[in-house]
């Protein structure tokens, strides 16, 4: 399954979208060296990446069968992460709408080891944008809809 927009990074890293459907995301990555820190388990970086795309992700996924994805770009406004446990082998990541009004989503994700075990749990507060200030020019999102 591809990911309902080209994010870069997210690519580099390797995850993988598996879900998308029901206010839900769930994404999966295995761990490379490169990924890891001086302990040789996952970088927090790379599962709060995991987490917050798997938020943004449920942000845009349909909450009822039948409805169609949101396509609006969506940005981190707040990110709050506690770690559990250290991540090794294959991460997959759960991330759940738990509201959306017209202008914000609030979510909430949870990374697992293979074996089922909580790593990480983050909450996130997303808006939804139609465009992007960079550098005092407008980038408007690919899919953005008035």
């Amino acid at each position: 399954m591809k990911f309902a927009r080209h994010i870069p990074f997210v690519e580099l890293l390797g995850a993988e979208l598996l879900r998308f459907d029901d206010g839900e995301s769930e994404l999966a990555l295995t761990l490379r060296d490169e990924l890891c820190n001086s302990w040789q388990v996952g970088h927090g970086g790379v599962v709060m990446t995991l987490l917050d795309v798997a938020m943004a992700q449920a942000t845009r996924a349909p909450a009822r069968p039948g409805e169609e994805p949101d396509r609006r770009g969506v940005i981190t406004i707040e990110m709050k992460t506690t770690f559990m446990r250290p991540a090794t082998g294959r991460i997959t990541c759960i991330g759940r709408l738990l509201h959306r009004t017209r202008s914000f989503c609030f979510c909430e994700a949870t990374a697992f080891n293979a074996q089922g075990d909580k790593l990480a749990h983050a909450t996130g507060t997303f808006k939804f944008l139609k465009a992007l200030p960079a550098d005092g020019q407008r980038i408007e999102s690919p899919e953005a809809s008035d």
